[in-house]
C-alpha cells in the first residue's frame, strides 16, 4: 500500500454506496460543512499540534476505531443502518482497503481516538443501479472512487474532511494507473451537496432523471496535477 506522506484537505462521508457497498460511501455526513481559514489548516505532515489531529494511513490496529466511526455514521447520519450487501467493507476493511495495493484507508486520530475515516477503492460505479453512461465514464481499474469519508460530529468544522479528500487524491496519483477521481453523494444528507460542490464538478444529478433515479449526485474531482475532464451533457 502507498502510505500517506502529506496532507491538505478532508470531511465526512456521503450517502449510500450505490455501487454495491451501500449508503454513505463518498460524501459528507450530516452536519459537515466546507471549512476555510487558517484555523482549519493542518501542517503538511498531517499533524495539527494545537488541535491534536493526526491524519495518516490506517494500520490493522486502527480498524476497530475506524469501523466504529463508519457504523455510527450509517446508523446516526445516513439512517440506513447496517446492510450486508452495502457494508461488507465496513465489517472487513482490511480486505477491502489495506491489502489491495491500489486501495487505501486513511484515519484521523485525535488524542488516541479515531475520529474520521476516508478510503479509495479501485472500481467505478456499476450499472445497474447507476446510469450506463456514468458507469462507462468511470470504468473500474482506471477510476479511484472516494468512499467512507466520515467525521464524528464533535470533530466537524475542523477541515478534516477537506484534508482527507486532498490526501486521498494524492494517494491515487502515487498509486498510478488512475485517470479519474469519482464519488457520489446523497443530497438529503445535511451539508453533503454544498461540500462536494465546493470541491468537485457535477457529472449527473439523478434527481433530474425520469422518476428521480436514486436521488443521488455523481461527482468528479480533479486529479492532483492532472485536472478533470469536461462534464458531458449526460
Amino acid at each position: 500500500m502507498v502510505p500517506v506522506t502529506s496532507v491538505t484537505t478532508a470531511t465526512a462521508e456521503t450517502t449510500a454506496d450505490r455501487t454495491g457497498t451501500g449508503p454513505g460511501t463518498g460524501s459528507v455526513a450530516a452536519g459537515a460543512s466546507p471549512d476555510t481559514g487558517a484555523a482549519a489548516v493542518l501542517r503538511a505532515d498531517g499533524r495539527d499540534r494545537e488541535a491534536g489531529y493526526v491524519l495518516r494511513t490506517a494500520t490493522a490496529d486502527d480498524l476497530g476505531g475506524a469501523r466504529a466511526v463508519m457504523l455510527d455514521t450509517v446508523y446516526n447520519d445516513l439512517k440506513s443502518g447496517y446492510v450486508p450487501r452495502w457494508h461488507a467493507d465496513i465489517i472487513d476493511p482490511e480486505a477491502a482497503y489495506l491489502r489491495p495495493e491500489r486501495c487505501t484507508l486513511l484515519v484521523v486520530e485525535h488524542r488516541g481516538e479515531i475520529v474520521a475515516t476516508g478510503a479509495v477503492r479501485d472500481r467505478g460505479p456499476q450499472t445497474p443501479p447507476n446510469p450506463r453512461w456514468v458507469a462507462d465514464r468511470f470504468p473500474s481499474g482506471t477510476t479511484a472512487q472516494l468512499c467512507r469519508i466520515y467525521v464524528r460530529p464533535d470533530h466537524r468544522r475542523h477541515g478534516l474532511a477537506r484534508r482527507m479528500v486532498r490526501a486521498l487524491g494524492e494517494f491515487a496519483v502515487r498509486a498510478g494507473g488512475y485517470e479519474s477521481l469519482y464519488l457520489h453523494t446523497d443530497p438529503a444528507v445535511p451539508g453533503a451537496e454544498p461540500f462536494w460542490r465546493s470541491l468537485a464538478r457535477e457529472v449527473c444529478d439523478e434527481r433530474t432523471l425520469p422518476g428521480g433515479g436514486q436521488g443521488i449526485i455523481h461527482f468528479e474531482l480533479p486529479m492532483p496535477g492532472i485536472g478533470g475532464r469536461d462534464t458531458p451533457a449526460g
